[in-house]
């Protein structure tokens, strides 16, 4: 803990007006500050983590009757002393006392300055102090247990030891340097070539998991599209058991898109109701197929949705061939069943990835649920899994993965260990970027400033 970092403030909690407000002391005289302005028990004298109630005083003036909560350093979130102080929920109450505590010597605290004194002060890595940020975003389940298990090492742990491995064959790699006259190799380039391709493999994965990490946290795009009056908007209420979209038997009603979320097991999809695909009679129909393209383009998750009492199959394989994209799963949902008799419905194409329903009476919207989350999760979520879902740790991902490229080349080539040493470096600095081991101090302002005050 740097003794000489001035004592920050911050209110903790959402600003405005509620039940209660925390506001946040950090810093070397957190204590005697709070003592200053505190009628009740000396703070100066009390154990850590001990709750203690009092009032807060502006000279003879009492702003509000608190629960002021002791954090001794290094037992704090920051590993410095904190205050934090409960007091009633007015904005002005809190503008008063954080004031108060400004004039006796604290300062206001900058974007996540509290969370950046936890990583300056060795209490989180890099990785983990960014899990906060996703921690405090999450919107889902799966979004908040991601987040858990990065805050809690996550794959930060296991890149920090395949890193320590390989800063060992870099110092022996160096040490060769010294004795390049004698022509002397310390380092074994076979244990070397095997632990870098162990750590490829790991590095491989973890790039792979990006895909499905971003989609937990930033949510599953699953456009809705098809024919007008195939149902789309029927379905969409359906599926969010409430009348978002307007619903009529008018062709081309829907002209813009509709995003919604829907939460299926834990998993965020952002719905999007698309206009009907077919040749536009307008130039603001034909603006609304364009987005629909677009979205598609766009979409992880596609789900077409078709009349099953009006279209035929010709039209529904050209509609198939014409949406299919490489990388999008597609469901294809054959709607209104329930004005087809029973072998009707049986003679529809099935499939995996088909389902029949009823938007409008909400026969098998349960089934469908079911398919869209397969169709984007599968058997991917285990909760044992590491997971990227910080671009930023996926860019130093793939420069490590290039890096440790040119090392196995380097040794299949038999190069010397000057080279050796520089691809090896490369890849100990990219992995540094993740876990904070190497930093600047542009990447940390710009991670930082993304927090909220008072975390």
């Amino acid at each position: 803990m740097n003794q000489t970092e001035p004592t920050i403030v911050a209110l903790a909690t959402p600003a405005g007006s509620g039940a209660i407000g925390i506001i946040r002391l950090s810093g070397p005289d957190a204590i005697t500050i709070a003592q200053s302005v505190f009628k009740g028990k000396d703070l100066t004298k009390q154990k850590s983590h001990t709750i203690h109630f009092g009032h807060i005083m502006d000279g003879g003036v009492m702003l509000d009757e608190v629960l002021v909560s002791l954090f001794i350093a290094p037992r704090s979130y920051t590993r410095e002393n904190v205050v934090e102080i409960s007091c009633h929920g007015s904005q002005y109450i809190i503008e008063s006392i954080i004031k108060l505590l400004i004039r006796k010597g604290a300062r206001a605290a900058k974007p996540g300055e509290f969370t950046l004194r936890a990583f300056l002060n060795g209490q989180l890595d890099l990785s983990q102090a960014e899990a906060v940020a996703d921690l405090i975003a999450s919107n889902s389940k799966a979004s908040q247990q991601v987040a858990l298990q990065q805050l809690r090492g996550g794959f930060s742990n296991q890149l920090q030891t395949l890193r320590g491995q390989l800063v060992q064959f870099a110092s022996l790699i160096e040490l060769e340097l010294d004795f390049s006259e004698e022509d002397v190799e310390f380092a074994n380039r076979g244990q070397l070539k095997q632990l870098i391709v162990d750590i490829t493999r790991v590095i491989g994965s973890l790039i792979q998991s990006f895909e499905l990490g971003n989609a937990i946290k930033q949510g599953v795009n699953t456009v809705i599209a098809g024919r007008p009056n195939a149902g789309k908007s029927t379905l969409l209420n359906a599926l969010l058991n409430e009348e978002r979209a307007i619903v009529s038997h008018i062709p081309g009603t829907t002209r813009d898109t509709i995003e919604e979320i829907l939460n299926i097991h834990g998993i965020n999809f952002r719905l999007i109701d698309t206009a009907g695909i077919r040749e536009a009679t307008d130039a603001i129909e034909q603006i609304g197929v364009q987005r629909t393209m677009e979205k598609i383009s766009q979409s992880a998750v596609l789900i077409y949705v078709y009349d099953a009492s009006e279209i035929t199959i010709e039209e529904l394989n050209l509609d198939l061939q014409n949406l299919e994209k490489p990388g999008i799963a597609m469901l294809v949902v054959a709607n209104k069943i329930d004005l087809l008799s029973e072998e009707d419905v049986a003679a529809l194409p099935h499939s995996q990835s088909t389902v029949t329903i009823s938007a409008k009476q909400k026969f098998h919207i349960d089934d469908l649920k079911n398919k869209i989350y397969n169709a984007a999760i599968k058997d991917q979520l285990t909760g044992s899994e590491m997971l990227v879902t910080n671009i930023r740790h996926l860019e130093a991902l793939q420069k490590t993965e290039e890096a440790l490229s040119k090392v196995l080349t380097g040794l299949d080539t038999q190069t010397t260990s000057d080279f050796l040493a520089t691809d090896i470096k490369q890849a100990l600095h990219y992995l540094g970027e993740i876990t904070g081991a190497v930093t600047t101090e542009d990447l940390l302002e710009n991670i930082f400033s993304r927090f909220c005050i008072g975390k």
